[in-house]
């Protein structure tokens, strides 16, 4: 493959290559190299709730074109499974022997659909109200350590995937510090992919690769045969709606990070009413057909951190690519086959980026520290965020466990908040009521 001329390389680095720039077998790559980052978490909230993976997939791909359908194709984001809602999931339909009752799976589906309804309300606020008057309750000082968080709570899951089997998580790391620091044209630009294909050679040298789900799964099949579509249930639209205040928190925050990562300002244009609105029907029409939730990815922004390239036709180009994987059991089943560890060495930076990301945020929009109401703002932000995320609970018999989320009842419905969710009302709350606000949004970085 010839290397990128010394122009185009400065382009790369600037974010600003397009398909028409680099090429479609290179954008293909990167198309992959989003995937292979989506493919793990996407497919993780299916086998914990009981619904079908290639379904999930299929729907991921469909959410994340319909996002850039009504984003006006601007913002580089992919939408993979929310873990937002596996409380509710767990709620209307737990598991009983690693299988959820069909019916009672469906009525969470009702759930999911009106929630992802709740996305368009507030979307439409925005649009009436001006998101002037609606980001000034998100300035850096809350929306940065908000980022922060997003990639500390990720980061267990890295080390948790990495202590499978080290020696393959420090080869897929090496291999990406490597290609990103010292590669040279599209080396550098798709570490992510080279260091889980080289680590995986490594991988299979050391008899670490299952093949036996290969072996089992069928070439071709529908992603939506065995799908349980949504049905409603007031008992179920009670308990999973609340969940949608939290998961916008956690939307604004997303595109925030893609903002602060590509330096573009997508809460401005297209509009937080837009991104809203894509989400929100993205996760409405995934929940229709037997999906989960879809949400912003914040491993595929941790991507365009480290290729810096932002052209939304690669996150397309994924979609695709998710879609088609959804009609083959057996190629899903290979990229599943990829060790944990080597899925966790690649993460260990990629969740790393999102934090630092958010440390860039607060730095860029020179967040003043010396003032006391925002130190206030961030520790409570921080604190809440991982010290409810990762709080010790002692039960007889088992010892201290982590139990994540601030459980509570209305009525006979039971609701969890996580640890993100919190935070982001707590910094919004305490930003709103604590004098000395000085952040006026700006339509254009």
């Amino acid at each position: 493959m010839k290397e990128l001329s010394n122009q185009n390389q400065s382009k790369a680095q600037e974010g600003i290559y397009n398909v028409k720039q680099l090429g479609l077998p290179k954008t293909l790559l990167l198309g992959f190299q989003h995937t292979f980052a989506m493919f793990g978490a996407t497919v993780l909230v299916p086998i914990l709730t009981g619904l079908s993976i290639s379904t999930t997939l299929f729907m991921a791909g469909i959410g994340t074109l319909l996002f850039h359908l009504l984003t006006k194709r601007k913002v580089p984001a992919f939408l993979g499974s929310s873990f937002a809602f596996l409380g509710g999931y767990a709620a209307v339909a737990p598991l009983k022997d690693g299988v959820a009752d069909p019916t009672q799976l469906a009525y969470a589906g009702g759930g999911v659909v009106v929630a992802g309804l709740v996305y368009l309300v507030v979307a439409a606020l925005i649009k009436s109200f001006g998101v002037k008057k609606v980001m000034r309750y998100f300035p850096p000082v809350v929306t940065g350590p908000i980022i922060i968080a997003i990639g500390l709570i990720l980061a267990p899951t890295a080390i948790n995937n990495c202590s499978s089997n080290w020696i393959l998580a420090l080869v897929a790391l090496g291999i990406v510090v490597i290609c990103n620091i010292w590669g040279k044209g599209m080396i550098k630009i798709i570490p992510i992919m080279l260091g889980i294909l080289g680590a995986y050679l490594v991988a299979l040298c050391m008899g670490e690769v299952d093949f036996t789900a290969v072996k089992e799964a069928n070439w071709f099949g529908i992603p939506l045969q065995t799908a349980s579509f949504a049905k409603f249930n007031l008992s179920a639209i009670i308990t999973i709606v609340p969940i949608a205040l939290a998961t916008i928190m956690e939307h604004i925050g997303g595109i925030s990070a893609i903002s602060a990562t590509t330096g573009r300002n997508y809460i401005s244009d297209p509009g937080l009413h837009r991104t809203l609105l894509g989400d929100g029907l993205a996760t409405s029409v995934s929940a229709l057909f037997g999906g989960p939730a879809n949400t912003t990815y914040g491993e595929n922004t941790g991507v365009l951190a480290l290729s810096k390239v932002y052209d939304p036709l690669v996150m397309r180009i994924a979609a695709c690519i998710a879609i088609l994987l959804s009609f083959s059991p057996k190629f899903a089943a290979v990229v599943s086959s990829i060790p944990t560890a080597i899925i966790g060495g690649v993460s260990l930076i990629l969740y790393g980026m999102i934090s630092a990301i958010g440390v860039r945020n607060v730095v860029e929009n020179s967040v003043d520290f010396t003032k006391s109401r925002n130190l206030i703002v961030a520790a409570v932000i921080l604190v809440c965020a991982l010290g409810i995320q990762f709080q010790s609970v002692y039960i007889d018999g088992i010892g201290d466990v982590i139990k994540s989320g601030i459980n509570f009842s209305i009525g006979k419905f039971d609701i969890t908040l996580s640890g993100l969710a919190v935070a982001a009302f707590a910094g919004i709350l305490l930003n709103a009521i604590l004098p000395g606000k000085d952040y006026e949004f700006k339509e254009e970085l």
